[in-house]
């Protein structure tokens, strides 16, 4: 797998700065695709607006470097496409900005991708889809743990931009028989988040509601990207990007019950397991986890 190009959106960004590292330690190739540079030697960033199809088009057949110009050929599409790029939540622009913005940009990169024969393409969707992270008042799960059939429902713009992103996902890959993976990423925890947010999201975990008392580790993050890769012959597939374990000192099942005693547990829970359970990604593609927060705080 040494040396496979990957065209990254977004990896500027909050995840996208910490998964780039990782992808490179393991042999890929990135160009990077954002508004803004990357502060990386070894990754180009080229300043591309995504909701322009054509500038996806051609940012899709571009080299990644000035050496490009001396390999010969033109370029050619790459081997992969990971889609990060969008507007991070509710309440960065106006309502119909965020919705236009990201479903136009998802579509434009799944189109492209596709139609340049790309077979390997990983988009971000988002826990949000689950529909409690930025409802209107304090609002139930329908159940846990939340698994990737769960019957996703949001009210809010960002959720929604985030579900369409799946369903043309969906229909793309039948269309041209790609791999297109959608990671319902969870609440992203970079490694100096630890220290500063840690004390507060485990003495009071009533403000960890939103993210379903789950997370996970930007470096993880990374490294589900590389096994979403490696992975071929899936078709479409949704995964939870979260890491193992709740973000509590109480067991799993204890704490669901006391915390959310109206919300059914579906069936039986690791002791510590994340109630956004990452339980699929680690069945199908091997995840396991390497920052689980205990290591950078102790209780």
């Amino acid at each position: 797998m040494g040396g496979r190009r990957i065209v990254f959106t977004g990896g500027s960004g909050k995840a996208g700065r910490h998964v780039i590292p990782e992808l490179l330690k393991r042999g890929y190739q990135i160009l990077n695709l954002d508004l803004v540079p990357l502060d990386h030697p070894d990754v180009m960033t080229l300043k591309t607006d995504l909701t322009d199809n054509g500038q996806v088009f051609n940012a899709l057949t571009s080299h990644f470097n000035f050496g490009g110009y001396d390999d010969g050929p033109p370029p050619q599409p790459p081997d992969a496409v990971i889609h990060f790029a969008a507007y991070a939540r509710n309440m960065l622009v106006p309502d119909n900005e965020c919705f236009r913005a990201n479903v136009t940009a998802t579509y434009n990169v799944i189109e492209a991708a596709c139609k340049l024969g790309v077979k390997k393409i990983i988009i971000a969707s988002s826990e949000t889809t689950y529909g409690v992270c930025f409802a209107q008042g304090d609002v139930d799960y329908h159940s846990f743990p939340l698994e990737e059939d769960y019957d996703t429902d949001p009210m809010d713009t960002y959720a929604l931009s985030k579900l369409c992103g799946e369903r043309c996902a969906r229909g793309f890959a039948r269309r041209f028989g790609a791999d297109i993976y959608a990671l319902r990423i969870g609440n992203v925890i970079e490694p100096h988040e630890y220290e500063r947010d840690f004390p507060t999201y485990v003495k009071v975990p009533s403000c960890r509601k939103r993210n379903a008392w789950s997370y996970i580790d930007a470096r993880d993050l990374g490294q589900i990207c590389d096994l979403c890769v490696k992975k071929d012959g899936l078709g479409f597939q949704v995964f939870n990007a979260t890491n193992d374990t709740i973000t509590t000192t109480v067991p799993t099942e204890e704490f669901l019950k006391k915390a959310c005693p109206n919300t059914p547990i579906t069936r039986k829970m690791g002791e510590w397991e994340a109630p956004l359970s990452n339980r699929k990604i680690r069945e199908v593609l091997g995840f396991q986890e390497e920052h689980n927060w205990r290591k950078y705080y102790q209780p």
